[in-house]
């Protein structure tokens, strides 16, 4: 549901640092994991890797294969967690903001499963913020969540970061960064929610139309919160970048 490559084109900045933390350069053997539409698989198909890309999904592989240098990569249409490529058949594992999806224990031991001894793993997780207008209303709103075993924005706790992979990689560092999420104005910003985040798409359609209503008032009022003199909205998200090194 919604239009993730508009959400692609956001986080894009990030896929390119992911893929220059970690090895990346001609003939390297590269997997993107849970790689939606490829922003990573064809940044590092650019630069010269050997780059296979994996996601659940074949429509957003689809729509990865279809852009500029799609055909230089091989696309797989697969669990990140049980991807049934070869054991230890890559130099560098990345995702961009998605493994952090995936149940961590099954993903941990697939990255560690499919790279080589001495290989790299790079991937993306946003790290919890006090302020974020895309998540604070839907608490506001419809409640906390319910407790679940495992949630992306885990990956954004140091603690946990090493708890899952210490015992399969080395030199594990995490790196922080910020993303300003900017629209031009308040309208295109709501837009972005009840058209094209899919996360917020399939929520949204899952609601009564009184509590739907209730909802995008308050996804406007969060977003109003950060509107400019000039109409345009911008605010923060602070993510990570974790890289380590198979044992």
């Amino acid at each position: 549901m919604g239009r993730y490559e508009a959400v692609a084109e956001f986080i894009s900045p990030i896929a390119a640092e992911v893929v220059s933390a970690v090895p990346h350069g001609p003939g390297t053997a590269l997997v993107d994991l849970a790689c939606g539409t490829g922003n990573a698989a064809l940044h590092a198909a650019g630069l010269g890797a050997h780059v296979t890309g994996v996601d659940l999904t074949p429509e957003l592989l689809a729509i990865a294969a279809a852009q500029p240098g799609g055909d230089t990569v091989e696309w797989v249409a697969a669990d990140a967690s049980a991807t049934g490529l070869p054991d230890a058949a890559f130099d560098t594992a990345v995702s961009n903001q998605g493994i952090i999806f995936v149940e961590p224990v099954a993903m941990v031991a697939e990255l560690a499963r499919l790279l080589k001894p001495g290989g790299a793993l790079g991937f993306s997780t946003w790290v919890r913020a006090g302020d974020n207008p895309f998540f604070t209303p839907i608490v506001e709103v419809l409640g906390p969540p319910e407790p679940a075993p495992y949630s992306p924005d885990q990956w954004g706790v140091p603690e946990l970061v090493h708890a899952r992979l210490d015992a399969d990689f080395a030199d594990v560092a995490i790196h922080s960064g910020t993303l300003t999420w900017r629209f031009a104005s308040l309208a295109d910003g709501v837009r972005f929610i009840t058209d094209e985040s899919p996360m917020h798409v399939s929520m949204l359609a899952n609601l009564d139309d009184a509590t739907r209503h209730r909802l995008v008032a308050a996804f406007t009022a969060a977003l109003a919160a950060h509107e400019s003199s000039d109409g345009a909205v911008a605010f923060d998200a602070p993510y990570a970048v974790i890289t380590g090194r198979r044992r």
